[in-house]
Order: structure tokens, then C-alpha cells, then sequence
């Protein structure tokens, strides 16, 4: 009877299962999400629709083959293997006489059936009458090689023996050379080895296979519907679903209790173990060459491969649980479900590649969503359902890695823009605060503006249009540069940005872009410009000493501090942008270095007004100036040279004019005065 593959997959949904955690998405990546997750969607159901994914899950198959719980020997089953032992001892081919005594020997201990995996197409005397003598009896199967291609006839069966009892012995291989199907019917009506032998079995108990009363072409044979394979079924994209075919669930490893055909011969059997059971006899020796790679086989670094007798037991197990109950056929989804199955997984990848975005935490996740994944599959695989597991893995994956450089690349180009806006001239410090916090500081890709207490430090050189005069104008470029790469690194190592050079000039801020809202950090701020702007000094007069040695022109400089409100952000266009800051006291602090030029004094004359005074009490040796007016201000302002720090002497010429120390009433701090101020 020859039941032809026809009609859709049975659809089974295993509720009970846990469902996976969706990560929680932010709204202002449902795009990128969604537009990465439909991409690679389409993408990997156009290369599941070409076959090119089918490996993959097959791969996938394997190992969960492999991974669910080993069930031991069917102890429905006895294997007699023909080894090499024995094919030393009997020599082959094994004479029809040994195979009659063999069977003989296993009569004698009752069993059900017994299926000879060999073939006997031939007569090998001695003992041919005897052979079909144990032929004759009704629960010997014996087997048949259908016809391909290379050989169109195929093996006949042993003459005199009814088709009832014959089965062909052809198994179905995948691409990968992998047996992973059951054929239980070829064509003209053939029935398979595994099918004759379980029949065989089952009838003592009367479980018949019978057709589908709502499809002819379907077999119910016992408590199970034997539901073909289909040409996608599964992890399946292109099988060659000809005939009836399932998808064979392996039992273990072990299928079976198995004894050699010397211990027949010798009758050293136990009654036990063959009465009431399914026999097989076949080759088992290596030079026989009747071995096939299995779902184990990538787990076996030797004898990966299993012998053709333990396959076809591997065949009659499944089909005597699938029609006793015991272990139920594969199920499958439809195409439409396990569409929507992938592209879940490819939502869930970019969802968390969106919300975590840093690359060690998402190894972690990443990890995380992986095990759930495959959990699940497996939990499925153990309740006989097969659901693609490699292919949602890799929408996952590729959606969540799309997404990642998405954001990777979002932020390269913000950082870039944050660096160019800030001259690329903050110090470590500054710089890892502004990135940690560049969510909070870019919006539409500006920085918006921001009112905030910093310190601003303008410095400049004395009398440089005179000094470059005096040089080439590649010469003047070298020193400029070797001048401004010194004064840059102190305003870094101080923890200020060099908002701007103005050929000779430096501009510098203090507590920017960062909001001081403590006033312990802008008093911080302010001691850092102050103790920035001393140091250039110290650094300038290092480089005059060189510079003297080489011939080059001795420079000295003057620096306004100024600590008070200022507003920063983004200044300009898309075309040109650049950071900005802005405000009175930009406009102070730019005074307070150009005031008074001629009353130099030092190296590096160091001006603040009382505003950042405030800030900086006992910890500098300070000369008061008074209050003064400044070019461009309506208001005075009191005005503070600063000399040194208090651990250090006064710089060299600071008391020019002949100051001594005064204390003010207001604070500890020392204050320079001159003469003229005292009296």
C-alpha cells in the first residue's frame, strides 16, 4: 500500500512555556529598532527561502538531538552484531547455513520478529534449503534494496519470501550526509525495514496502522497520526519530501541491548533478552562499511558514525512509541508562525542592542538572550517540536549588531562634534565628564545654551607684534606653536579647556561645559586658573632660557582671571560651528589682561579682580591694585595681582614697587600694597 506525501503540517503551540522578557525599548529608538529589525528580517527570510540557512538549522537540530535526556535501550530491542570477530571466525559471505542456524538459535528463544539486515539475494552454499526452511516462518523479515540511478534494479529479496515480510533497507541522507528522516514507504507500494518490523510487533497487540478518515493519504496508526514531512517543515527549507517520510526522533545513543553473532552461534543468549522482542541482525565490522553519520556524530570524536542495523533499530523505536503513546512525532509550525517568530527575535535583539548599548553589558545580555532563545527551542524540542533556533538566533544577533554601530557610529559623530566645538583641547578629566554626559548637553546636534558660573583666563605676549618683526614668518609659526602646545598642556593638566587662540592670545575656561553647582567647585575652578596661569609663567621662563641659548627673542606674558556668570554653547551654522562663551565676565577677564600693560613687573603678570578673590583666600600671595577702569566698562573694579602661591617666594621682581604686607580686615589672605597706596 503506498500512502503518497500530500496535506499541511499539524500545528501544535506549547503555551505552557515561559515566554522571554521583552527589554524595555526607549521610544526614541522604535525606529532604528524597527527599521533594523524588518531589514534583517527580510534578509534572512530571503536566504531561508534560497536554502541557505537550512545547514545552520540542521546544525541546530543536531545539537538538540544531542542536549535533551538520553531514554537507554529499548528494551523492546536486540541487536546481533556481526563484527570483525566474527567475520574473521565465519568468513564472508556468511554461508546460508550459519544465517539458518542463527535464526534457528534465536527461535528457539521465542521472540516476536526478527529482521535480517542482509542481504540474501544470492545462495551461498552450503545450507540453502535450510536458509528458506527459516524463512518460511511468519516473523522473519527479510530485506530488499530499491532501484536508483546507478543501479535500476536495485537488490532483489530472498525467492520464496511473501512481500509482507520484506522491507527495503534504503535510508534517506540530508545534504550533510546526516540521517535525520524515516522513509517508511517507496514506490510501487514498498514498505520499509523499520515499517515491516514494527507492524510485525504491534499486530500481536493489534495496533494497525490504518488511513486518516479525513485523508486517505495520511496514516493513524495507534494513538498517533503519522504526519509526512512536508518540503519546509521545520528547520527544513528545500527536503526532498518524496514518498512518506517523518523526521525521526532518536532515542539514545544505546539503542539497544546487543550481543555478536558468535554468542548466538555459541548459545550464550538469555531467554530474556530475545523472548517477546524485535531482533536484528546485521553488520557491525568496520570493513563492512555499513555505517552513517548521525545527530551524535558531532559529538563523537570516535566511531562517529552508527552502524546501518542500530539505524534502522533507531527507526522501530520511534515508530512503536509514536503509535503506543510513548513518544509523540515532530510537530511543526506554519510558514506564517515561524515568520513572526523570527522577526520577534530580530525586535528583541535591536530592542536590547537600543537599551544597552555599551558593549560589555550587551556580552552580557547578549548572553543572556542567547540561553533564553535556545531554552526555549529546547523546551520545545522536548515536547517533540521543532522550531527554527538558527535563524532567530542570527535576527537577533544581526539586528542587535546593526543597531549597536548604529549607535556606535551616532556617537562617534557626536563626540567628533563635541571635540571640534571644544577645540579638542580639554583635559582627560574634563573630557570623560563632558562624554558621560553628552545625552544631557546634545540635543539636535548642538550644544544648547547654558548659563553657568565659570573662571575665564585671556593671557597674551608683551610686545609680540615688535618680537615678530624680527623673524621669518616660518620661523615665527615653529616658536608660536612650540609657545602655544606648552600653555595648552598647562591648561589641560589643570583641568580647563582652551576655548581659542588669538594669534598670541590663549583664551581658557574653567568649570565649562560641565554646570558648577556647588560652590566648593567653583572655588575649585578658580584655583585651578589661578595656579593654570602661574604655571604658564614658571613654563614661560624655562622656555626663555632655551630659547635665549638658540638666539631667539625672550617674551613675557600677562593674564586676566575673571570667575563670575557666563553663557556657553553652540555658536554658528551647520556650515561652521564652534563653542562658545560668552558674556560680562568674558569681557572682564579679557580687560583685566590688557590693563595697564606697561606695569609688567615679572615674567608672567597675573591679574584677577575680586570676584574670583573670593574664591581663592589663603592660598596665594596676592598684591592689591586697587579699583580701576576698565577699557569698555561704565564700573570699576577691584583688581589683585597674583605673586605665588603662599607655600612658594614671590616670583622674581614682584616687588618692584617697593610693597610690603599688609592683611586684610576681610580675610587671611596676604596683600601686597605699594608705598603710595599706604601712606
Amino acid at each position: 500500500m503506498l500512502f503518497p506525501l500530500r496535506g499541511s503540517v499539524v500545528l501544535k503551540f506549547f503555551h505552557q512555556l515561559p515566554l522571554p522578557k521583552l527589554p524595555k525599548v526607549d521610544l526614541g529608538g522604535l525606529p532604528v529598532v524597527a527599521i533594523a529589525g524588518l531589514t534583517v528580517t527580510g534578509l534572512l527570510l530571503g536566504a531561508r527561502q534560497l536554502s541557505w540557512l537550512q545547514p545552520l538549522e540542521l546544525m541546530a537540530f543536531d545539537q538538540l538531538v544531542r542536549l535533551q535526556p538520553d531514554a537507554g535501550p529499548d528494551p523492546r530491542l536486540l541487536v546481533v552484531a556481526i563484527t570483525e570477530a566474527d567475520i574473521t571466525r565465519y568468513k564472508l559471505p556468511l554461508s546460508d547455513q550459519l544465517v539458518a542456524q542463527t535464526l534457528q538459535e534465536l527461535q528457539k528463544h521465542q521472540p516476536r520478529v526478527i529482521g535480517l539486515d542482509i542481504y540474501r539475494d544470492l545462495p551461498q552454499a552450503p545450507g540453502e534449503a535450510a536458509l528458506a526452511q527459516q524463512f518460511q516462518a511468519p516473523n522473519v523479515i527479510v530485506i530488499t534494496k530499491i532501484g536508483t540511478a546507478d543501479n535500476p534494479l536495485g537488490i532483489p529479496s530472498p525467492p520464496n519470501v511473501p512481500e509482507d515480510r520484506v522491507g527495503f533497507n534504503d535510508v534517506v541522507s540530508d545534504p550533510d550526509g546526516v540521517i535525520r528522516r524515516s522513509l517508511l514507504f517507496g514506490g510501487e507500494g514498498a514498505s520499509s525495514f523499520a515499517f515491516q518490523l514494527a507492524l510485525t510487533y504491534l499486530s500481536k497487540q493489534n495496533v494497525l496502522p490504518v488511513s486518516d478518515p479525513n485523508d486517505p493519504n495520511r496514516i493513524v496508526w495507534g494513538k498517533e497520526n503519522l504526519v509526512p514531512l512536508e518540503a519546509k517543515s521545520g528547520g527544513y527549507q528545500d527536503n526532498d519530501a518524496g514518498g512518506y517520510q517523518l523526521l525521526l526522533n532518536y532515542r539514545s545513543r544505546n539503542i539497544a541491548r546487543q550481543v555478536t553473532l558468535s554468542q548466538v552461534l555459541n548459545g550464550q543468549l538469555d531467554t530474556d533478552w530475545v523472548k517477546d522482542k524485535i531482533v536484528l541482525i546485521g553488520n557491525e565490522a568496520p570493513s563492512i562499511k555499513d555505517f552513517f553519520f548521525t545527530p551524535y556524530s558531532a559529538g563523537e570524536r570516535e566511531n562517529p558514525k552508527m552502524a546501518g542495523v542500530k539505524v534502522h533499530a533507531q527507526m522501530v523505536s520511534h515508530l512503536l512509541d509514536a503509535a503506543l503513546g510513548e513518544r509523540s512525532l515532530f510537530w511543526f509550525w506554519s510558514e506564517g508562525v515561524e515568520v513572526l517568530w523570527i522577526a520577534s527575535w530580530a525586535f528583541i535583539g535591536g530592542g536590547l542592542g537600543w537599551c544597552v548599548g555599551r558593549l560589555v553589558l550587551l556580552g552580557g545580555s547578549s548572553i543572556l538572550m542567547v540561553g533564553t532563545l535556545g531554552g526555549i527551542c529546547f523546551a520545545i524540542f522536548t515536547h517533540q517540536g521543532w522550531v527554527p533556533l538558527a535563524t532567530p538566533l542570527l535576527a537577533a544577533t544581526l539586528t542587535s549588531g546593526a543597531v549597536v554601530a548604529y549607535r556606535a557610529q551616532q556617537a562617534q559623530r557626536q563626540q567628533n562634534m563635541v571635540m571640534t566645538l571644544l577645540g579638542q583641547n580639554t583635559s582627560p578629566e574634563v573630557a570623560a565628564a563632558l562624554w558621560n554626559s553628552r545625552d544631557d548637553l546634545i540635543k539636535s546636534g548642538k550644544l544648547p545654551g547654558k548659563e553657568l558660573t565659570a573662571t575665564v583666563m585671556f593671557t597674551d605676549l608683551k610686545n609680540f607684534s615688535t618680537i615678530s618683526e624680527q623673524m621669518t614668518p616660518e620661523e615665527l609659526l615653529i616658536w608660536l606653536n612650540e609657545y602655544l602646545s606648552a600653555m595648552t598642556q598647562e591648561v589641560q593638566s589643570h583641568q580647563g579647556i582652551v576655548n581659542k587662540f588669538t594669534g598670541d592670545g590663549i583664551m581658557a575656561v574653567f568649570g565649562v561645559p560641565i554646570p558648577r553647582t556647588e560652590p566648593a567647585e567653583i572655588a575649585a575652578d578658580a584655583r585651578h586658573a589661578v595656579a593654570c596661569a602661574l604655571a604658564m609663567g614658571d613654563r614661560l621662563q624655562e622656555m626663555n632660557k632655551e630659547w635665549q641659548k638658540k638666539g631667539m627673542p625672550v617674551v613675557q606674558m600677562r593674564a586676566g582671571i575673571f570667575t563670575g556668570p557666563v553663557v556657553v554653547g553652540s555658536l554658528g551654522g551647520k556650515e561652521r560651528m564652534e563653542y562658545g562663551v560668552i558674556g560680562d565676565s568674558v569681557n572682564t577677564a579679557s580687560r583685566l589682561e590688557s590693563c595697564e600693560k606697561e606695569r609688567q613687573g615679572s615674567g608672567c603678570r597675573v591679574l584677577i579682580a575680586q570676584e574670583t578673590l573670593a574664591h581663592i583666600q589663603g592660598e596665594f600671595e596676592i598684591e592689591q591694585w586697587g579699583w580701576l577702569a576698565l577699557k569698555g566698562k561704565q564700573q570699576m573694579v577691584d583688581v589683585y595681582r597674583v605673586l605665588a602661591p603662599l607655600s612658594q617666594p614671590a616670583l622674581e621682581g614682584q616687588n618692584n614697587n617697593g610693597a610690603q604686607e599688609l592683611l586684610d580686615p576681610k580675610s587671611d589672605i596676604k596683600i601686597k600694597a605699594t608705598q603710595a597706596e599706604i601712606g
